[in-house]
């Protein structure tokens, strides 16, 4: 696996994306109506999602734990109370399935939930991919890549930047070998500690 994105809590969607903005990013929202997220892509590697809440609304984490997934709930109310700034993080991979990555899982004691998701985005396409949710809420969340590319080609940033350079992710001791097994993203720094220290660029 990949990174797939890093996620960015806004306290605010539209000033955080004012704000990225004025760094110089292209920010698109995640679809035209209602947006919850909002989007900076780059051509190459890891894209930035903005976040002001938790993708899902109350009745479904009633769902969720009436399902026994209490723990999936949990990761949604830490998504909604995230202090402003860099967060969490997604892998993926380019199958239709996580056979491999739920082998590595149950393997090393680690148990999740699936799921499916889809949303258009401002372009009229279409998205759908499969995420997957690991209990232990110091893992990182994973999915499979979109059903079409929404990425655009040979796209430099007007800051000049034209992709992430590397993210540096703190977790538990004990995790960081499942972590690796999951994911060989050389860009990826990990250390001992909580969430997303640091995200760098890599520009022209």
């Amino acid at each position: 696996m990949k990174v797939s994105h890093v996620l960015y809590k806004a306290n605010d969607l539209e000033s955080a994306v004012v704000k990225f903005q004025n760094m110089g990013f292209k920010v698109e929202y995640g679809s035209k109506n209602k947006p919850h997220n909002a989007l900076i892509y780059f051509s190459e590697g890891p894209y930035i999602e903005l976040l002001s809440k938790a993708p899902v609304p109350f009745y479904i984490h009633l769902i969720l734990r009436l399902l026994g997934q209490g723990k999936v709930a949990e990761r949604f109310i830490h998504w909604k109370n995230a202090k402003e700034g860099f967060f969490e993080l997604c892998f993926e991979n380019y199958e239709t399935n996580f056979n491999t990555e739920e082998e590595i899982l149950l393997k090393n004691g680690h148990h999740y939930f699936i799921t499916k998701s889809s949303r258009t985005d401002p372009a009229n396409k279409i998205l759908k991919w499969k995420l997957l949710f690991p209990y232990e809420l110091k893992l990182p969340f994973l999915m499979t890549y979109f059903n079409c590319d929404p990425k655009p080609k040979n796209f430099i940033h007007p800051n000049g930047v034209r992709k992430i350079k590397s993210i540096s992710f703190g977790t538990d001791e004990n995790l960081i070998p499942v972590i690796k097994e999951l994911c060989d993203d050389k860009l990826l720094e990990l250390f001992v500690g909580k969430g997303v220290r640091s995200v760098t660029y890599e520009k022209i």
